[in-house]
């Protein structure tokens, strides 16, 4: 009598091919790992989702005070709240993803060790976790802008050109991290330092504008000033001007590392369950 056998078929070489086909079968577990972290972040938190507002906002106010009020640097026209803002909320996101990326694959070694998936899952949802925060941030902008009386122009519909670019640059940056400290477990140390340097670095306090015509070019080799002035240039209009090629250069890195960290992610992924 007849059965019907399920027949298995080992096809060398057949997780490489269909590797970004699988990334879409495997897409509710990027749901879940997303859901799961957004949980554990605010579980037992005393005022919950605030915590996105708060921590922004008090930084906020810092920078405000130091290089308004006691350095007295130029606002571009703008309220110097909106101004700092404007750069708080790119890099909060970039810094929140890198970090959580680069200790994503770390933090879910037991499951990696133990079932295949697309390890691209894993920093990945990490980022949109951080995108999540950047969203809940976005309420203080709005906020600055409504008591300030500060309406933005037109090229505020360019605003997601420029969330896609820091995109780009969390993810990139994030799988070079994540893969790194899969292999060398001081990357855990070196990930905070890289935050704290490139927070001092950033324009985040203070306009680009008021580094040396000479210098601008070489500053934006930090890719972060090119994704900070087209948020400042979206967000403030007027006559908030775009150092055009230093954002080009900017963008240029940021591919550049994009491309790169894909590669090299894609290229230790395999390694992943035996060092982890």
């Amino acid at each position: 009598m007849p059965t019907n056998q399920a027949t298995l078929v080992i096809e060398a070489g057949r997780t490489e091919r269909h590797y970004w086909r699988d990334l879409w079968r495997y897409r509710e577990l990027f749901y879940i790992l997303s859901w799961r972290d957004i949980l554990v972040r605010y579980k037992q938190t005393v005022i919950g989702f605030a915590w996105a507002l708060i921590r922004p906002f008090l930084t906020m106010v810092v920078f405000v005070f130091v290089f308004s009020k006691l350095a007295k640097l130029p606002s571009e026209g703008a309220p110097y709240p909106i101004l700092v803002f404007a750069a708080l909320l790119p890099w909060q996101f970039f810094s929140n993803a890198f970090t959580e990326a680069g200790n994503s694959l770390i933090s879910n070694a037991n499951m990696i060790s133990k079932v295949y998936f697309p390890r691209l899952v894993v920093p990945a949802s990490a980022v949109i976790v951080s995108f999540v925060d950047f969203l809940i941030s976005g309420v203080i902008l709005v906020g600055l802008m409504l008591w300030y009386g500060f309406a933005p122009d037109w090229r505020i519909l360019t605003l997601p050109l420029f969330i896609l670019i820091a995109f780009a640059a969390a993810i990139g940056a994030g799988l070079w991290t994540a893969a790194l400290n899969v292999k060398y477990r001081d990357f855990r140390y070196i990930i905070p330092f890289v935050v704290q340097f490139g927070l001092y670095v950033s324009p985040v306090g203070f306009s680009s504008t008021i580094v040396p015509e000479k210098w601008r070019l070489l500053y934006s080799l930090n890719p972060m000033v090119g994704v900070i002035d087209g948020f400042r240039w979206a967000i403030l209009g007027g006559n908030t001007q775009l150092y055009w090629p230093g954002f080009l250069l900017s963008l240029s890195l940021v591919l550049v590392i994009l491309v790169t960290g894909i590669y090299y992610f894609r290229k230790t992924e395999k390694t992943f369950a035996d060092v982890i």
